[in-house]
């Protein structure tokens, strides 16, 4: 992972001390099962416990060990026999190295995934706060990057809301998916370990046991998993690149904040620059880059390889880590984003009108004008105002063709028309 792009809580859960942690508590819970089953001694299960339980576990060691076994999961259990003794027998009996590599992947992934769901709602309260406060403030909206018809700021930021409440639900669901425990032993038969032994690693480490595993769990959990990921970095990016759209100078309608003493360019002073939102567009396209190598990790060989193995532990802690920042990146710059409704009003009016153009053509319909006749009509003015000849109501009355009254055609360009449904989106999106 980058360290520049991380939250220390995150990188945590991808720590060597973690993941050995992790291990330990899977192997040792599963000695507890086994030696109320009676396949172990009792005493043997407690004292693995005992001696290890506060341990924090060398991994300068157990690479040490590893560069000998080239295994990792051996050399672990060989550093917990240093600290427990020959009581450690008793670990690992009946197990195989995915029961606890993916078990403990698992658990990295949910505890991760709880992290993400609180940057989601950091990012949901902004919003709403956000939203809220630009209610009613008119905006221009645009389809292809050209201006439409008027909306409001606060609309478009309760789109952006519903958006990452889907967000919500896709982790949420993908969190389900992915924290599943697998103690099946070598290809999944339950051979030389009792089922129980699963279900009871799964109750304490938080995990539903998987219904088959092959040795391994099967892919498909993790590619659902890695393409939500994806689909919430991109609309991390979607909201970025409209930040990003309404800063530019001729726009200016929405900022970053800047702080005092910031710079924006090493050579132009003047320079304020969307530095943030330009990362969350570079994040979300480093986050959906691991969604295509989880993919292809569904088709292993078999009961089970490993070339999944050197994938996941790039992509595990790259994903995870990477969103979670994005997700409070975001969340700050919508907290501090400067909003210039003045700019916006400016901006609605440099076409002097035209973005009532669909209302005139409506009215003209319903005083019994064809809708092609009413269309030219009103697209032939416009384009005089695009030419920069003229304003756009001037036109209108001038023309035979306009045969609305004066008072009304001058009531179409009523801004207010267009946000009187605003509250009936609102209460779609925040509830009553």
């Amino acid at each position: 992972m980058i360290t520049r792009y991380t939250r220390p809580e995150a990188v945590a859960i991808w720590s060597q001390e973690t993941k050995y942690r992790i291990w330990f508590e899977i192997e040792a819970h599963a000695a507890t099962k086994m030696a109320e089953l009676g396949v172990i001694p009792k005493e043997s299960a407690e004292a693995i416990w005992a001696k290890g339980k506060d341990v924090v576990f060398d991994a300068d060691r157990i690479d040490e060990i590893e560069r000998t076994t080239k295994h990792d999961v051996i050399a672990f259990l060989t550093h917990v026999s240093e600290i427990v003794g020959e009581e450690a027998r008793f670990l690992h009996q009946g197990m195989t190295s995915s029961d606890v590599l993916d078990t403990c992947f698992a658990v990295q992934l949910a505890r991760s995934t709880d992290l993400l769901l609180g940057g989601v709602d950091r990012v949901l309260a902004a919003l709403e706060v956000r939203a809220k406060e630009h209610k009613y403030t008119p905006t221009v909206g645009r389809s292809h990057g050209i201006h439409a018809e008027p909306v409001t700021f606060g609309l478009k930021l309760a789109g952006y809301h519903a958006e990452f409440q889907r967000a919500k639900r896709r982790l949420v669901t993908a969190r389900e998916e992915i924290a599943t425990c697998a103690i099946s032993g070598a290809v999944g038969t339950f051979a030389n370990v009792d089922p129980a032994v699963e279900q009871y690693v799964a109750d304490q480490m938080g995990l539903a046991v998987e219904p088959v595993s092959t040795q391994v769990i099967p892919r498909d959990r993790h590619a659902a998993y890695f393409a939500a990921l994806g689909v919430v970095a991109s609309s991390i990016e979607r909201l970025a690149v409209e930040i990003r759209h309404l800063q530019r100078t001729e726009v200016l309608e929405a900022e970053e904040f800047f702080d005092k003493g910031q710079k924006g360019s090493s050579a132009m002073p003047h320079k304020r620059n969307p530095i943030l939102t330009e990362n969350l567009t570079g994040l979300a396209r480093l986050v959906r880059s691991a969604v295509t190598p989880a993919m292809e990790n569904v088709a292993l060989w078999h009961e089970r390889d490993i070339s999944h193995s050197s994938v996941e532990r790039g992509i595990g802690p790259d994903a995870t880590v990477h969103l979670d920042f994005a997700l409070h990146r975001l969340a700050g710059v919508i907290e501090r984003l400067n909003v210039y409704p003045e700019n916006m009003q400016k901006n609605i009016d440099r076409l002097g009108g035209l973005v009532h153009s669909q209302r005139v053509m409506l009215a003209l319909t319903q005083a019994g004008v064809s809708r092609e006749d009413a269309y030219a009509a009103v697209q032939e003015n416009a384009m005089k105002v695009w030419r920069g000849e003229g304003a756009f109501l001037d036109f209108l009355k001038a023309d035979a063709r306009v045969t609305l009254p004066q008072d009304q055609l001058e009531a179409l360009f009523d801004l207010g028309y267009h946000t009187k449904n605003v509250d009936v989106v609102f209460k779609r999106v925040f509830g009553s």
